[in-house]
């Protein structure tokens, strides 16, 4: 009810003009289109671009912010869910009180203010786990989470679409850029080496792992080093991270009390016609079969949230991203934002093999939640 009563007290033009705006068809981009247009960065492209994005991330913030509105289980009453959609809605604000973009330096002024509703939007993932979690604190503790179908789903949606409005916003800001690193096109790498990618991941990853643990297995990676082709090397890196963090401490704990030597993780990256498949392979045990369909879900981390329920939730703004537990079905929806998609299989008493696709393709559209 808190949350209902919160909503109304909301001017009533606001609201009519969320749902005006939720109501409007989303336009998907391609990476290739994305790359194409982007290669040109003159004013008058960065013009168009500008204009495209006031209406077109109008839309995605309403649309995700009714939704953030109606959730089930009463998962909108939580106080981190109302600080997210207050997010939104300011966001949504922003956007559409900036009048039609004419010229440069229109254009110049509007490209501040979505940067501002990135920075703004920065620490959405935890603040919704929180969310989360504050649901959980009230329900049955015997209630079979797959059950919660609904909540999944709309988690998925929420992500993919953040993914895509951060994807945009970043996109246009970046072209701004006088000196774009070589074969850089915004966030995109025109020549991008998985291979290299791959490297400066699992170097990331087993700094952690020694952090927390002392030591880490070694991750060997096979490859073409002369092999490129483009992609966003960011989400590349965020989601090679994810898997081979989640190998190299399988591995640790399997092997910390034991004799043997830890076996390296492997990395193999093959090239196919219509994919680029990075496979990563560990020895560290496996998951139970029973286990395979909970890793992808968000409502069974047993990881600390770095926010918590004392967080105040005012200054919680400068909370990075962190292992929470949702790194697996995030780095699913990273891998199909561009057509892509996340598999994991597993032996168990033995090891788990995660076979990420990436469309070579670069020509299918975004998915529009």
């Amino acid at each position: 009810m808190a949350a209902k009563k919160a909503w109304e007290s909301l001017s009533k033009s606001l609201i009519g003009e969320v749902h005006k705006w939720g109501c409007m068809k989303q336009t998907g981009v391609s990476l290739r289109y994305m790359m194409e247009f982007g290669s040109r960065p003159t004013e008058r492209n960065l013009l168009l671009s500008a204009q495209f994005l006031h209406k077109e991330l109008a839309i995605r913030i309403a649309r995700r912010a009714i939704e953030l509105e109606c959730l089930p289980y009463g998962l909108s009453e939580k106080p981190a869910v109302w600080k997210v959609r207050d997010w939104y809605l300011d966001s949504f604000r922003d956007v559409r009180s900036f009048p039609e973009i004419k010229d440069a330096n229109d254009e110049k002024e509007f490209t501040q203010v979505i940067k501002a509703v990135k920075v703004r939007h920065n620490n959405v993932v935890p603040m919704m786990a929180l969310g989360v979690q504050q649901l959980k604190k009230g329900m049955d503790p015997n209630i079979v989470y797959e059950d919660l179908d609904e909540i999944h789903q709309f988690l998925d949606r929420f992500y993919m679409s953040r993914i895509g409005i951060r994807m945009l916003i970043g996109q246009h800001v970046e072209l701004h850029n006088p000196n774009p690193p070589p074969h850089c096109v915004g966030y995109i790498h025109t020549k991008m080496s998985p291979l290299v990618v791959a490297q400066n991941a699992s170097e990331d990853a087993r700094a952690i792992c020694l952090r927390e643990y002392g030591s880490a297995p070694n991750v060997t990676i096979y490859g073409d080093p002369n092999f490129t082709f483009p992609y966003v090397p960011a989400h590349l890196h965020l989601m090679v991270f994810e898997l081979v963090k989640n190998s190299l401490r399988a591995v640790q704990e399997r092997f910390m009390d034991s004799d043997k030597v830890a076996p390296p993780v492997r990395i193999i990256i093959a090239e196919g016609i219509e994919d680029v498949t990075i496979k990563v392979s560990d020895e560290g045990g496996g998951i139970p079969r029973s286990g395979l369909p909970k890793i992808f879900t968000y409502l069974y981390s047993t990881a600390q949230n770095p926010l918590d329920e004392h967080s105040n939730l005012e200054t919680a703004d400068a909370v990075t991203m962190a292992g929470y537990g949702y790194g697996l079905p995030i780095s699913r929806l990273y891998a199909r934002y561009f057509g892509g998609d996340l598999q994991i299989i597993s032996m168990e008493g033995y090891g788990t093999d995660a076979y990420l696709h990436l469309s070579r393709l670069a020509d299918s559209q975004e998915p529009l939640p």
